[in-house]
């Protein structure tokens, strides 16, 4: 049997929940191997799982940060039964190809969203295409997000875009602020698109594109699309499963 890895975010908690779990991971043993768990919060896990991209391992998440969407609640009475009848979920990211103003080209994997932001006081002047087809020949506004259904309870859903169902096979475009046009809501595409992103006045309006968390300043040019290629595997608890988490996040959006 393979060794069960256990990482740590630094914080007090997060090396606390480690310790205990260690102690009753040693006492009880566990029937799955070739797994990591990985205890922190959304962002220790979106930044271990790109460090891992190459891995054939699957990752079970113990939260120890606030809101936890991607990790699983820590019971230190019920967490051996949760190890062993734990569930697999694989999500592919987005990869962002992105050509600078020194015409440099930066590629980066987000699992959450792409996020295109205004560098500066000036709002961004974008232009939106998916394949061939025209989503929006100029968008004035503070930015745009793209996001995967796993990302789409996270920033998107902060700028009022669509909660996407883990098996939809789609992707969600959403203005942030948009000033023209002001009713614009965004528009939902195949996760086989190929999203490409214009910035039309970089001199007078520069744009950021960040690839859930790392940053690439004064970006022109922008390609997003799936990258089917990677495969990231979650373990999640049998009754609080993604596909179950983000379907109470939509009956709450269509509540509020």
């Amino acid at each position: 049997m393979n060794k069960i890895q256990i990482i740590s975010d630094k914080n007090p908690k997060s090396v606390k929940i480690k310790t205990l779990l260690k102690k009753i991971i040693k006492k009880n043993g566990v029937k799955k191997s070739n797994f990591t768990i990985v205890i922190g919060g959304d962002g220790f896990m979106l930044q271990t799982l790109k460090k891992n991209r190459n891995s054939n391992k699957s990752f079970y998440g113990v939260n120890s940060g606030n809101y936890g969407f991607l990790m699983n609640k820590f019971s230190s009475k019920n967490i051996i039964n949760n190890l062993n009848k734990a569930k697999l979920i694989s999500i592919s990211p987005l990869e962002m190809q992105v050509r600078n103003n020194k015409n440099q080209i930066k590629k980066h994997i987000a699992i959450n969203e792409v996020s295109i932001l205004r560098q500066s006081r000036q709002a961004a002047s974008l232009s939106i295409n998916h394949g061939s087809k025209q989503v929006i020949k100029k968008l004035v506004s503070d930015g745009v997000l793209v996001s995967t259904p796993a990302g789409s309870t996270a920033y998107n859903l902060s700028v009022h875009g669509p909660i996407l169902s883990l098996n939809s096979k789609k992707l969600s475009i959403s203005p942030i602020s948009p000033f023209r046009p002001r009713r614009w809501k965004g528009k939902i595409v195949s996760d086989k698109s190929k999203i490409v992103i214009k910035n039309l006045n970089p001199k007078k309006r520069p744009i950021s594109a960040v690839a859930d968390n790392i940053e690439v300043r004064n970006s022109k040019n922008i390609i997003i699309k799936t990258n089917q290629k990677i495969k990231f595997n979650l373990l999640y608890d049998q009754n609080r499963s993604l596909q179950k988490k983000i379907k109470i996040e939509q009956l709450r959006k269509e509540t509020s």
